[in-house]
């Protein structure tokens, strides 16, 4: 199995910036599609973003994203360092929430309603006025 452990949440003024990370021990993450969730207090969960296995991609894509919020935040991966990142920019006040890193060992590149198999414990993100 593998375990999922989300870093880089804090404060924020809204116009700002912020870089999540995701870092998997146990196995490798080269092999797992993986994704980005948020969840307000009040609010269902909300996908954000997703990126395939490595390798592979559909139509040319190897990402998913929330279309809200394609323009303002970017997944990404770095296989040597077991990390999944996402990058978020022009944060506004109603991206504050806990953030969930999880992962798919059965899927090539998921979309919004996909099932995970891993789930972290989030990290909160919290944009002021």
């Amino acid at each position: 199995q593998v375990q999922l452990v989300e870093s880089g949440g804090g404060l924020v003024q809204a116009g700002g910036s912020l870089l999540l990370s995701c870092a998997g021990t146990g196995r490798t993450l080269s092999n797992f599609a993986m994704g980005w969730f948020r969840q307000a207090p009040g609010k269902e969960r909300e996908f954000v973003a997703a990126i395939g296995w490595e390798g592979y991609s559909w139509k040319g894509y190897n990402t998913n994203y929330a279309a809200s919020l394609k323009a303002r935040f970017t997944i990404s991966r770095d296989s040597a360092k077991n990390m999944v990142y996402l990058q978020m920019s022009k944060l506004k006040p109603e991206d504050t929430a806990v953030y969930y890193c999880a992962a798919s060992t059965t899927l090539l590149l998921p979309g919004p309603t996909s099932k995970y198999d891993y789930w972290g414990q989030g990290t909160q993100v919290t944009v002021s006025s």
